[in-house]
């Protein structure tokens, strides 16, 4: 029986974090089987997404603040290497043609 908010909020995190495991499957199911290169970098994107969201629930069950700190670190560098890997689809396309 939950007696506290905390125990209640940490409850309610570990469940949370379960369900956060069925898209990080499916997203490294399609980065590994990915049709094209730009499916590859949007499962990538998602990937990083789901890493912050467990950084933020694994924050928000044990109280600590450091895992902020490491899904905001995840979060910025996503979105450096997603701008990078488009900057280098857009220049690979226009090789090709």
């Amino acid at each position: 029986m939950v007696t506290t908010l905390s125990e209640a909020q940490s409850y309610i995190s570990g469940i949370l974090l379960l369900y956060v495991m069925v898209p990080l499957a499916v997203t490294m199911w399609r980065m590994i089987v990915g049709a094209t290169v730009v499916d590859r970098v949007v499962a990538l994107d998602m990937l990083t997404g789901v890493g912050v969201a467990i950084a933020a629930l694994v924050a928000g069950a044990t109280g600590r603040r450091e895992f902020l700190d490491v899904g905001f670190g995840l979060g910025l560098i996503g979105f450096v290497g997603t701008c990078a890997f488009a900057a280098f689809i857009v220049r690979k396309g226009r090789k090709v043609k």
